[in-house]
């Protein structure tokens, strides 16, 4: 492993902690869908009867090497689909009002153990990482046709989540009812001016599964990694306002980047990967 790559892989370790003693496994009908911070748990437990009582989890054929930590149930009173969004939605509305969560997005993600499960509920984008659930996004590396080098965009300075910082070419979360390429192919268009019969051409190259302490409680996310070959001549622009520039970048400069932690961590992993997938994670003298 070249210096430059350790520095990327440590800088990525760093920015990622996670201490399972200071979470909940979170439930819905005994099935974990998120990592509740505790702190979070106190907040919500002073807001009615959103939680039901701390238990030791269950152990049995699905449990996790986190099967002993603690756990907690979601909503234990409401036991359809339609009762929990409504009381999600009511839920979500007042942890914004509150000010515990920000950058509402009306747009709503799946509360799930999986993305090709049936969904338990759906709750406002902006609630999310607050409870801690399991979420989904799709990432796509910009390769340049012919050359060694790719595109990257870097986040608008208004977004709520990592502003200004780089992050791969396209990248999106996965709202409710979509699939990983069908969100590629609409951030695609939305995001670099991409049109869906190229972005439909995008190679998917497995998932990476992001677990850290945020600010805004906890990403727990399984990013669905994409690259794309773009023509040489071809020039990403922004079409929804969420991104404040594009680049092309060779791999040193791109390296220089992540090892300067300037890059997003779902980003830096995905980037990696295919740096590594096409052996440009070394620097070139």
């Amino acid at each position: 492993m070249s210096d430059i790559v350790s520095v990327v892989v440590a800088g990525v370790a760093a920015r990622s902690p996670f201490d399972p003693a200071a979470h909940l496994r979170l439930l819905v009908d005994g099935v974990q869908v998120g990592w509740l911070p505790r702190h979070h748990a106190a907040i919500l437990r002073a807001m009615g009867d959103v939680l039901g009582p701390e238990s030791g989890a269950e152990s049995g054929p699905e449990s996790g090497p986190e099967s002993g930590q603690g756990a907690v149930t979601l909503l234990p009173a409401c036991t359809t689909p339609a009762a929990r969004n409504a009381a999600l939605a009511t839920l979500a509305r007042q942890l914004a009002d509150a000010g515990h969560v920000r950058g509402w997005r009306n747009e709503l993600f799946a509360v799930t153990p999986a993305l090709e499960a049936v969904p338990f509920a759906v709750i406002e984008r902006a609630a999310a990482r607050f409870l801690g659930l399991l979420t989904f996004a799709s990432h796509m590396n910009g390769i340049v046709a012919g050359q060694r080098a790719l595109w990257i965009s870097r986040r608008s300075a208004a977004k709520s989540v990592d502003p200004g910082m780089w992050d791969n070419l396209v990248a999106g979360g996965m709202p409710a009812g979509s699939d990983p390429l069908e969100t590629l192919v609409r951030e695609c268009d939305e995001e670099s001016g991409i049109p869906p019969a190229l972005a439909g051409q995008a190679e998917a190259h497995g998932v990476i599964d992001v677990l850290r302490e945020i600010p805004e409680g906890v990403q727990w996310e399984r990013v669905y990694a994409y690259d794309l070959v773009l023509p040489a001549g071809f020039v990403p622009h922004n079409r929804d306002g969420e991104v404040a520039e594009h680049r092309h970048i060779d791999p040193a400069a791109l390296l220089a980047i992540m090892a300067g932690r300037a890059m997003t961590v779902d980003a830096t992993l995905v980037t990696l990967d295919a740096l590594r997938r096409r052996g440009w994670a070394a620097v070139q003298p």
